[in-house]
């Protein structure tokens, strides 16, 4: 079962913050986190592997709420190269 994205849209304005949630009714082993720009081949950004785990690319933090069964990834201070469509991908139980 795939993990379920809210919100399913974010309008990203320059300079503002925005979170995206992974979400799943079974247990998380490990979160994977992308970016497709229009156009091309999604580009990898990071891979959680444990609960409490934290990680950051640029000014984009994710972070693995093993107990939640979610995962949150931050843009912070959005800049235009942000641009695109972030999605998550996850191994469950």
């Amino acid at each position: 079962q795939q993990p379920v994205q809210s919100p399913q849209a974010v309008i990203l304005q320059e300079g503002k913050d925005a979170i995206i949630n992974c979400n799943s009714s079974k247990a998380l082993y490990s979160v994977h986190w992308y970016r497709q720009k229009h156009g091309e081949a999604p580009i990898f950004l990071m891979i959680l592997l444990k609960g409490g785990e934290q990680k950051s690319h640029d000014k984009i933090v994710a972070t693995f709420n093993e107990k939640k069964q979610q995962s949150s990834l931050y843009l912070m201070a959005s800049q235009l190269s942000y641009s695109g469509t972030y999605f998550c991908g996850a191994e469950t139980q």
